[in-house]
């Protein structure tokens, strides 16, 4: 008997998804709960598991296509065995294409195993069977860190050479020039989530007023805080204390005292929050994702750096949820992570500011006394709807950050 698999229920206001992969093919052995798809939204992706263990019958819909809550997407035979499809594999090709090249060891693994579409990407890029990478993720699944880090521990560097010459060379225009060089060009089509980003991006510069207001902060105080209290911690709280920690209670602090920077316009309405829920904008492999760090202000520092480290390991394995992005009163983008010197980060609609991070790079100061002294010093963009934000609250909104970075005191005694 045949059991049709249905796209789940996506998340509040989430009619829509794109298919973004098959991890399973027809003839398939599946487990029950087994992913067999992968999912665009316009905010996550996410997999679709199986309703029963069985075979999977034909795909109903293909990759790229668009599909609503409810829609069949494919069959699965319950009770059916893998045989007739494993079988069929192995029969000889016939004579006409007896010249083709029989996949890989590495193509067959890599189909037997469940991944993500990032891990599976970069499993068949490198050639390496992942069934000998131990796996960090959820249910011990691999994660993209995983894969990297067997790449370049060199273990694989002989199967990977083997796998690269294995590996059709993707579908692209090439010209060759008079010097014998090539020039390829790919074409690639625009995740779900890459175009809602792209949407909602140009939304926010067609519709906010958008004013960025800087300023430098002397990252002397956290640096030696952290250099004397990481152990500690660590031992303590079993995670890093890193900057992130610091900076979400400064701007917990400044929120507070410029409640215009955490408030919305929702028609010709503004609505005040008397609670922080931070937006950190983190990488995942289909792009940039905005999870929400829930009444920050009520969270220690150890709480923030497990939240935020926990929505990073997600982001990597593809497992955050609508749940985890819904809301967000304000933003923290950190491209020092990345190197950036300096930018003008946009606001994340429908809130009203975001703050911008960047890389720490040793500067030249002038002391109060006159000396001039190399300090460790980082740029700091903040980013605003300046319908609703004066300019004199921003520059009030950066300095309250200024000052609890540079006497992190404040942030103990609520000043």
């Amino acid at each position: 008997m045949a059991t049709d698999v249905k796209v789940p229920v996506l998340g509040e206001s989430i009619t829509e998804a794109t298919l973004g992969e098959w991890l399973k093919q027809p003839g398939d052995t599946v487990a029950a709960d087994e992913p067999i798809a992968s999912l665009e939204t316009d905010k996550v992706a996410l997999e679709v598991p199986a309703p029963v263990a069985g075979v999977l019958g034909k795909h109903v819909v293909a990759v790229g296509d668009t599909v609503e809550v409810g829609a069949i997407i494919a069959t699965v035979e319950e009770g059916g065995s893998g045989a007739s499809a494993s079988a069929a594999k192995a029969a000889p090709a016939p004579a006409a294409a007896s010249t083709a090249p029989e996949p890989s060891a590495d193509d067959e693994t890599a189909s037997s195993i469940t991944l993500s579409p990032a891990v599976r990407r970069l499993v068949l890029e490198h050639g390496v069977d992942p069934s000998k990478i131990e796996g960090t993720g959820k249910d011990g699944r691999l994660t993209k860190d995983d894969v990297e880090k067997y790449v370049k521990s060199g273990a694989q560097s002989s199967a990977a050479e083997k796998g690269a010459e294995s590996q059709p060379a993707p579908a692209a225009t090439v010209t060759d020039t008079s010097a014998g060089a090539s020039r390829k060009e790919e074409r690639v089509r625009m995740t779900r989530l890459r175009q809602t980003v792209a949407k909602r991006l140009k939304e926010a510069q067609d519709t906010a007023a958008l004013l960025t207001t800087f300023n430098d902060v002397d990252m002397t105080a956290v640096i030696e805080a952290r250099e004397k209290y990481k152990d500690l911690f660590a031992k303590k709280h079993g995670v890093k204390l890193g900057f992130m920690g610091f900076f979400t209670k400064a701007a917990c602090l400044a929120l507070k005292d410029v409640p215009s920077v955490n408030a919305q316009i929702e028609g010709d309405e503004i609505v005040y929050y008397d609670y922080a829920d931070i937006s950190v904008a983190v990488s995942a492999p289909n792009g940039l994702v905005v999870p929400v760090i829930r009444n920050a202000e009520t969270l220690s520092f150890a709480d923030v750096e497990n939240t935020i480290g926990d929505f990073g390991k997600r982001a990597k394995d593809g497992t955050l949820t609508m749940a985890d992005m819904k809301g967000g009163t304000f933003t923290i983008s950190n491209g020092g992570v990345f190197g950036s010197l300096l930018s003008t980060p946009i606001i994340n609609p429908p809130q009203s500011a975001v703050l911008g991070l960047h890389r720490i790079e040793q500067r030249a100061v002038v002391m109060p006394n006159g000396e001039i002294k190399a300090r460790p010093m980082m740029y700091l963009a903040l980013s605003y709807d300046h319908r609703l934000v004066d300019g004199r609250e921003a520059v009030t909104f950066l300095v309250r950050i200024k000052e609890a970075i540079e006497d992190p005191t404040r942030l103990l005694i609520d000043l």
